[in-house]
């Protein structure tokens, strides 16, 4: 496959036809396809990649809608680790897209460093893969600088640091907001106007920190190097993504950074990030309506863990704190310090429901509360003895909160083994039917529990038999033959929290040899010219230049002349 950007891309963009469904040739419905939405229920850190590489196992297009390089995690494949930071962690599915949203900002020598350490332990055809939105902010040098140099001052000025990454996140989000920054397509575009605007920014900064010293001809030369590596990645991202919903039917997930209450809006403001972690990012961040929002996982530890100062009434300083910390093995992967840990909140998820309304939880690390005799669970706030009815906006009076508990006996057993919901030992289910009813999210949180060290998720996607609509996720409670049709293989989660996934041992049940599409297996399959992947009569598409028979993932719409017409990657560049 070829992905580049052109003159005609951006003339297809700049000059849609008066009405954008007239001669398409594609198969469309009232509201098109459904996304996923993962995200992150507490403060970061609660397995959202575990979750999203079993997802991405089955998707035609995993996104980045927020953050960037400032979160990531470390996922395990057949013994080598890849760490993600920037890249989305389907890229690690060869037959996945994916796509780097207008939300997220783009630091370009992290993102090539990042896919560059990941090729060394065998990541292929990433670049082939990628899609860049062109109204990305980019993230430079200086901006982590400024980062560091706002520590130091809050250091010195307030006696505390919120506990940034320095890796210029929120400097970046500020010249967005003050509408000085600069983006993608301004690399792409006229260097020298990127380059004056670049210079004008840099002596911004410098006006604000004398401190700051930045080579800019220097910069500018590497800036312009990176934006020739990355110009064939670059799309209009609003197109690319109008096209995902509005084409075939399309397995569409988006990833979210860091979690709930580090949203900017919602988290527990100021030690937050500097972008919306929560549902409403992914429509912003992407340029999807939220109409096309389906399904929305919340992925929570059994337990709380924190990175950073900020408030944490569930804290244990302690040696139960301890034990979870050890346990769980809980460094971040980004800055290796070690997290504060504690007891489960459950008012901060029922936070966290009532912003994103959650259609499951996915819970994490379950087993590390295996040796424990009693487990408590913050079930309310309190005040001068009283509860609050809500989760304070005041980071002073939430330091204040008395934390109200439910105490449940451990199972003092371990889970590690467990596959389904029935080999969970009853106390184990006890402690997660509270969890939620308490949150108040739908009975299938069971079906996506993900219970600790071995979480095997036989199927993810449902199946439409009848006709070729869209493919929703859904629970664990499909017919047999169906799931074992769509088992994979084992997908197992280490003590240490990392994901390892495996190819089906001999004997396994393997993917149906269907459509890559719709996943019908009825008709004749044709190959898909571009990646090679069978489709079906009716998803396989014809290239209005080249006349080659492609599927939807491979395909994409010309606007550029008086009726919209397919065309295949390797036209289209």
């Amino acid at each position: 496959m070829s992905f580049s950007w052109s003159a005609k891309d951006h003339k297809s963009y700049t000059n849609p036809p008066s009405n954008p469904t007239q001669g398409l040739k594609r198969p469309r419905n009232d509201t098109g396809n459904k996304v996923t939405v993962v995200l992150g229920a507490q403060w970061g850190d609660e397995g959202k990649g575990k979750v999203v590489d079993l997802l991405a196992t089955e998707s035609d297009l995993v996104c980045r809608c927020q953050g960037g390089n400032n979160a990531g995690h470390t996922v395990v494949v057949e013994g080598k680790e890849y760490d993600f930071h920037l890249l989305p962690s389907g890229i690690i599915n060869p037959k996945s897209i994916c796509v780097i949203g207008n939300g997220v900002v783009i630091h370009l020598p992290g993102l090539f460093e990042e896919a560059e350490n990941n090729e060394k332990k065998g990541l292929k055809g990433w670049e082939k893969r990628l899609i860049v939105s062109d109204r990305a902010h980019l993230v430079f040098d200086f901006h982590q600088v400024v980062d560091g140099i706002q520590e130091t001052q809050r250091q010195a000025t307030e006696g505390k640091i919120i506990g940034t990454t320095k890796k210029g996140i929120g400097p970046t989000y500020a010249s967005k907001a003050s509408r000085i920054g600069l983006r993608v397509c301004d690399l792409l575009g006229d260097f020298k106007e990127f380059s004056t605007k670049f210079k004008n920014l840099v002596k911004q900064y410098q006006s604000m920190y004398s401190s700051l010293t930045v080579d800019t001809e220097s910069q500018l030369k590497k800036l312009k190097e990176y934006g020739e590596r990355l110009r064939p990645m670059v799309r209009d991202g609003v197109y690319y993504m109008y096209e995902a919903l509005h084409g075939p039917p399309k397995r569409i997930l988006v990833e979210g950074a860091n979690a709930a209450l580090l949203d900017i809006d919602f988290g527990t403001y100021p030690f937050v990030t500097s972008s919306n972690c929560t549902v409403g990012g992914a429509c912003t961040g992407l340029g999807i309506p939220p109409l096309n929002i389906g399904e929305v996982y919340g992925v929570s530890k059994a337990y709380t863990t924190r990175v950073g100062i900020g408030a944490f009434p569930t804290e244990q300083l302690n040696a139960t704190g301890e034990l979870l910390q050890t346990r769980g093995h809980e460094v971040g992967v980004t800055t290796g310090r070690k997290r504060r840990c504690g007891w489960l909140d459950l008012v901060i998820l029922k936070y966290a429901h009532m912003i994103n309304g959650f259609t499951a939880i996915a819970l994490t690390k379950l087993d590390i509360l295996d040796v424990l005799d009693e487990i408590k669970v913050g079930v309310a706030y309190k005040i001068n003895g009283k509860r609050i009815p809500h989760f304070p906006a005041n980071m002073e009076l939430l330091h204040k909160v008395e934390v109200e508990y439910e105490t449940f006996p451990g199972w003092k057993s371990d889970t590690s083994a467990a596959r389904k919901w029935n080999n969970l030992p009853q106390k184990a289910q006890n402690y997660i039917r509270f969890v939620e009813n308490h949150i108040g999210v739908p009975k299938k949180t069971k079906d996506l529990l993900f219970n600790g060290t071995k979480a095997v998720m036989g199927k993810i996607w449902n199946i439409d038999a009848e006709k070729c609509s869209a493919i929703q996720p859904s629970g664990l409670g499909m017919k047999p033959d169906v799931s074992q049709t769509l088992l994979r293989g084992q997908t197992l989660i280490g003590q240490d929290g990392r994901l390892q996934r495996t190819t089906p041992v001999q004997g396994s049940a393997s993917a149906p040899a269907g459509c890559c599409v719709c996943q019908k297996a009825q008709g004749t399959m044709r190959p898909c010219s571009q990646c090679d992947r069978p489709a079906c009569p009716s998803c396989i598409q014809q290239c209005a230049s080249c006349s080659s028979s492609c599927c939807s993932v491979c395909t994409v719409i010309d606007y550029s002349g008086q009726y919209d017409q397919v065309l295949c990657c390797g036209c289209a560049s």
